[in-house]
């Protein structure tokens, strides 16, 4: 078989795994529009009960602060999805299936990771549809604009290869409640909902190098809209910052996860 046709082989492999996958969309819709929707609660939350009582650094409302790092927020909601769809799977034995069948070893990974960033470019077109309907715009360009959804949808991408992970080392669904348990302190410990300089200085060292805060600094600052001060290295650089820890996470994570795919059950 030529490097063409076992590539080739691969992608239909994938494309098949990823339709299988969507189609959990139709099964469980009331599920998926609960996940699209959650975030927008939670901006909603935020912003109508708490934003006239914090303080936003520059000029603008508080959603105009809000919304961005709710984008970054949303992306790391979808750990969870990810590892809950990995982890049902395997403890059902349908991956254990997919592997004794004749198609490439990558594609039921491959495939969930296509699913999973197609249904974060839906939930962040939720997102901002609510920014919008809420008075949240970018103040850049378009290109500018292009280049925020580019960082984070390469921080969704990066995630979900920690979610692939997880959900293959957990004994079962029941383990997934262990970490989403740690999703809200994370999410909590960012500048997502305030400026990390009103947190104590050790702990806001901690919040400016999250992952999240990166992101959210980066793509404030291309979106144009109201951000902190950019006093620390990692603020001032968090642009390429945005770029460098995706990918750090991947080259971890990503090998990780593919390793414990090939050895799963042994």
């Amino acid at each position: 078989m030529t490097a063409l046709s076992t590539l080739g082989w691969a992608f239909a492999d994938t494309w098949t795994i990823t339709r299988r996958d969507l189609s959990h969309w139709a099964l469980r819709p009331g599920t998926v529009a609960i996940g699209w929707v959650f975030p927008v609660m939670i901006v909603l939350m935020f912003g109508g009960l708490f934003g006239g009582a914090i303080e936003v650094p520059g000029a603008g409302g508080y959603f105009d602060f809000l919304m961005p790092g709710m984008f970054a927020l949303t992306m790391f909601f979808g750990l969870e999805n990810t590892m809950m769809a990995v982890t049902t799977d395997a403890s059902k034995g349908v991956t254990d299936r997919f592997r004794s069948m004749p198609m490439s070893p990558l594609a039921v990974v491959a495939g969930r990771c296509v699913a999973d960033m197609l249904n974060s470019v839906v939930g962040l077109a939720i997102m901002v549809g609510a920014g919008f309907a809420l008075g949240w715009r970018w103040h850049e360009g378009y290109g500018s604009a292009l280049a925020a959804f580019g960082l984070l949808f390469l921080l969704r991408f990066a995630l979900l290869w920690v979610g692939i992970l997880m959900g293959l080392a957990a004994g079962g669904p029941e383990a997934v409640a262990a970490v989403q348990i740690l999703v809200w302190p994370v999410g909590f410990l960012s500048s997502v909902f305030v400026d990390p300089a009103t947190m104590p200085s050790w702990l806001g060292a901690i919040a400016e190098w999250n992952p999240l805060s990166v992101t959210a600094a980066a793509v404030r600052d291309l979106f144009g809209t109201p951000g902190f001060e950019a006093g620390s290295w990692i603020t001032r650089n968090a642009t390429p910052m945005a770029v460098v820890w995706p990918l750090l996470l991947v080259a971890v994570f990503l090998p990780l996860a593919v390793r414990k795919y090939r050895n799963l059950g042994r």
